[in-house]
């Protein structure tokens, strides 16, 4: 094959990789890079790379699985697992879900006060936006838009120069790992890895590849698209951690919100690289609204048997078109609402997706390694060594996450 050939390939076949790893970095993720910088410098620089690495692998064979066997995780589950495990899983996942599109249109509205524009306005236009895009748009054309919107993500690479960090003491961070037993340092270390690797990513991942129709003899190419993806969504959160460590660390600034990192840049780093960070946390917000809800729509459909998918109409998949434009509305309503338990329904998702990300990884686990569905393309022993290995990581992580989360406020 020529390397124009391939090249072509790679354009038609990526996309869901590159999207789903890098709308990770939504307004939950942005916040806990910027919390992270601004305690602690440069310190927590080297969580990233173990992180990539788990995602990477995690996201392997989740795409493979798509690619594979042509159908969502949730379908797999129910086919596998029965209706009754897979309805309760589906009922949590569309709590956390919903409390996770709460919080990005929370960072939509702060970053648009931030640029100096009503919420009550354009929250509204936001919401209105994307269920226009998502309920009239083919699959094509939504895909090519969010492509197109994970480029803005750049912009916290252009913050970050601006910043003017110590780039001997970044990377020197970034390979060298440092360990602070200090509660704070512990609970962002986990808080790094738990807005990296998500349930709802790999229902969303899976389900897709198999909507875009990805074939067996292109597993490669999309084995590519999801390593690029997990490696620019972390390439991305180094950025972030940089500005902040680089701008608010040295002078003790505490920040609780990206919105807060965006306002107290502009003395530091000037008006530019505020407005910059700003506006990237608007774009990660408002891609976060777009496919958390989609993939909750998603994966509930699988689970149940029913119609979906972005080419469909409200006439062929109602109950996929329903679900995602109810957690639109009601989620930005809630915004809209004075007094509203916005930081209860942030908490709560935090500890659900906590809690189900390890039967997510062992569902997910059990299923690769399924000869009768995988065919040829299960895990090799040493593949599995690592990917085990990775999950007892990730539940140990989980359950101090729920720990650390919950004791506080007991």
């Amino acid at each position: 094959m020529s390397l124009w050939k391939k090249i072509a390939l790679f354009l038609a076949v990526m996309g869901p990789g590159i999207i789903t790893a890098n709308i990770d970095n939504d307004a939950s993720g942005i916040t806990t890079y910027s919390v992270s910088g601004a305690r602690f410098g440069y310190s927590l620089l080297w969580i990233l790379i173990p992180t990539t690495i788990a995602l990477v692998v995690v996201q392997e064979m989740i795409a493979r699985m798509g690619v594979i066997t042509g159908k969502g995780l949730s379908d797999l589950i129910r086919e596998n697992y029965g209706i009754r495990s897979t309805f309760y899983m589906m009922v949590a996942l569309l709590i956390a879900n919903f409390g996770t599109t709460v919080a990005n249109f929370a960072g939509w509205a702060a970053s648009m006060e931030i640029l100096g524009l009503s919420k009550y306005i354009m929250v509204p236009i936001g919401a209105i936006s994307i269920w226009i895009l998502v309920t009239k748009g083919s699959y094509r054309a939504v895909e090519k838009i969010l492509l197109v919107a994970c480029l803005l993500y750049f912009g916290y690479v252009i913050s970050g120069f601006m910043a003017r960090p110590s780039w001997a003491e970044a990377f020197n961070c970034t390979f060298i790992p440092q360990i602070k037993w200090n509660p704070e340092f512990i609970v962002l270390s986990i808080g790094i890895i738990g807005t990296t690797i998500t349930p709802w990513m790999q229902f969303f991942l899976q389900s897709s590849i198999a909507e875009k129709g990805i074939r067996k003899e292109d597993y490669k190419v999309s084995r590519l698209d999801v390593i690029i993806g997990c490696s620019i969504t972390d390439i991305i959160a180094f950025f972030i951690i940089v500005t902040c460590a680089a701008t608010l660390f040295p002078y003790g600034i505490r920040i609780h919100e990206a919105s807060e990192a965006a306002v107290a840049l502009r003395p530091l780093a000037g008006d530019y690289a505020s407005l910059i960070f700003a506006l990237c946390l608007a774009n990660g917000s408002l891609l976060g609204a777009i496919i958390v809800p989609l993939a909750t729509a998603y994966y509930i459909c699988e689970a149940m048997g029913w119609e979906r998918g972005v080419n469909k109409t409200f006439r062929e998949a109602p109950q996929f078109m329903h679900i995602y434009t109810a957690l639109i509305v009601l989620s930005a309503l809630l915004i809209l609402i004075p007094g509203a338990p916005l930081v209860f329904l942030m908490i709560l998702a935090s500890v659900v997706n906590g809690i189900l990300l390890p039967f997510v990884l062992l569902y997910a686990m059990t299923l690769v390694n399924n000869s009768k569905i995988m065919g040829d393309y299960i895990n090799p022993k040493s593949y599995n060594y690592i990917s085990w290995g990775i999950v007892v990581i990730l539940i140990t992580l989980t359950i101090s996450m729920i720990i650390t989360t919950i004791i506080p406020r007991v």
